[in-house]
């Protein structure tokens, strides 16, 4: 047995449990955002997320898709201007992600490939099994243990809950999250647009309004004083910041 402390509880839990009562995920809380894993603080993992990035050179989108394939076309391109400064942008929140581009187009995949391979990861992604089967037991459900610090009177309303505390607390960030998807995709198209123009546009003329008009949910205003940017930067932006604008009601 072994005894931990969640918060202002402190319980005991049979060893060798694949999760803990009353603890959860802080990553999916609503205002919280510690231990997320982006592409560039653990770029080992990105591209089991199955998401695309976006390379630029300067001003200039050099290429988009997979993160394989844009490293391989960011170094063709750098083998022909050298001065060039390369950035790679995750397409879901315009994170840079940290690629070494020392090296030949093999080198670079190579270093790619290690990566996975260091993080306990196949070169490939490899395709289930349906032969096998599933051991006994009750499933593994991919919970994550976390502490969270509430009041007495929030443990003692979770612990009435059926379930338990565990159970209680996914219920709500479930709810919380579907009713929130429509705001939570506008904030996030926000941020990405912002983290990109900060990076690839904070020189350009109208840039401290055009950040103004898009956290303000003008897209009119927006639109008008990125157009004059780079037309690579200002395509990609404005493609960014689409969904920041869809509902121009809601904020």
């Amino acid at each position: 047995m072994q005894t931990r402390k969640a918060g202002t509880n402190i319980y005991t839990e049979p060893s060798g449990s694949d999760f803990y009562p009353d603890d959860i995920d802080l990553a999916i809380s609503p205002g919280y955002n510690h231990s997320v894993m982006t592409p560039a603080n653990n770029p080992e993992r990105y591209e089991t997320l199955g998401r695309t990035c976006t390379a630029f050179a300067d001003s200039r989108c050099v290429a988009s898709g997979d993160l394989k394939d844009v490293a391989a076309k960011a170094r063709d391109f750098l083998d022909r201007d050298e001065t060039a400064q390369m950035l790679v942008f995750d397409d879901a929140t315009s994170e840079v992600i940290e690629v070494d581009f020392r090296g030949t187009v093999k080198d670079i995949l190579r270093r790619l490939g290690a990566r996975r391979k260091s993080n306990g990861l196949p070169a490939d992604k490899a395709q289930p099994n349906e032969q096998t089967p599933r051991a006994p037991g009750r499933p593994k459900l991919g919970v994550v243990a976390r502490e969270v610090t509430l009041l007495p009177h929030h443990w003692d309303w979770l612990g009435s809950q059926p379930g338990g505390a565990s159970v209680a607390l996914r219920k709500l960030v479930e709810e919380a999250r579907r009713a929130n998807a429509g705001k939570d995709r506008e904030r996030q198209a926000r941020e990405a647009t912002y983290n990109f123009m900060s990076v690839t546009a904070g020189n350009e003329p109208g840039f401290e309004e055009a950040t103004r008009a898009l956290f303000a949910g003008n897209g009119k205003r927006f639109d008008q004083l990125v157009t004059p940017w780079p037309p690579d930067v200002r395509d990609h932006t404005k493609k960014l910041a689409a969904v920041a604008f869809q509902n121009p009601g809601s904020r």
